[in-house]
């Protein structure tokens, strides 16, 4: 698969890996749907971008809040025409104890990372099926393969879309739509100092693990490249990835190492 003239929608595409994702997807030659709460972020990464006004669209959305999400998708199709890869990269996540953490916060949490992302993919998986064609995208974590203390909800909805886009792949391979799941480790953004705390401030610091990540455009190479070769899945990370196969075959030494790593 080529992205050269392609309509590549990305959310989350306000920052961090999104925004990566938007300049590698330009170079490439798609044309660019930007989504995110931030309209103005979105403006700035669409100059950065530097096509041609009529091959991007700065679409503000909100996955929390989705009611409205099929008017979002007859926008891009009354733009493109049609909507080749979507990728479903917002998120957010939370740093507190699973007991201490609010029913708001878990609802809110699973509602932007797991409802909001479902909700859109299915709005456009109707428009691929019109088409027969199209690739669906959702950036998961790791953390989709196994818990971490202080990360309960966080890993949770990453499990969650685990199992809802493995399912979905099945049942539209007759129509020609494929299905990629990417699981970033740790990614040098800015994503940790936005993490909930249990009053519902943002946690405001940097993780040392983040600080030592792999950068955010090396990730978007990784999974622009993930969707030209037509995977199923991408790891994307440096050697935490591994920590997956400790689980898998070391599983004691995973879970003492886990709470050995894990401060409060």
């Amino acid at each position: 698969m080529s992205l050269q003239n392609k309509v590549v929608w990305i959310t989350g595409a306000s920052s961090g890996i999104g925004e990566a994702l938007a300049y590698v997807c330009a170079k490439q030659g798609a044309k660019l749907v930007l989504s995110a709460r931030r309209e103005k972020e979105l403006e700035r990464v669409a100059e950065n971008c530097k096509l041609d006004k009529k091959h991007i669209l700065i679409l503000p959305l909100d996955l929390e809040h989705t009611k409205h999400v099929s008017e979002k998708v007859d926008t891009v199709v009354k733009e493109f025409g049609r909507i080749d890869v979507l990728i479903n990269n917002s998120g957010m996540g939370h740093r507190t104890k699973a007991i201490n953490t609010s029913t708001e916060i878990d609802r809110k949490v699973m509602e932007v990372n797991f409802f909001g992302t479902i909700n859109l993919t299915k709005e456009v998986a109707k428009q691929m099926q019109k088409q027969q064609s199209g690739k669906l995208v959702v950036i998961s974590s790791i953390m989709g393969k196994y818990g971490m203390p202080l990360y309960s909800t966080y890993a949770a909805s990453k499990h969650a879309l685990y199992g809802y886009f493995e399912s979905l792949r099945q049942e539209l391979f007759k129509d020609n739509i494929k299905v990629l799941i990417v699981s970033p480790g740790f990614i040098n953004t800015d994503v940790s100092t936005k993490l909930l705390r249990e009053d519902g401030s943002e946690y405001g610091i940097k993780s040392d693990a983040q600080e030592k990540g792999m950068s955010a455009m090396d990730c978007a190479k990784g999974i622009v490249n993930a969707i030209n070769s037509n995977r199923d899945h991408k790891f994307v990370g440096k050697y935490e990835i591994f920590s997956v196969y400790v689980k898998q075959y070391f599983p004691k030494i995973f879970y003492k190492l886990m709470r050995k790593m894990t401060k409060e």
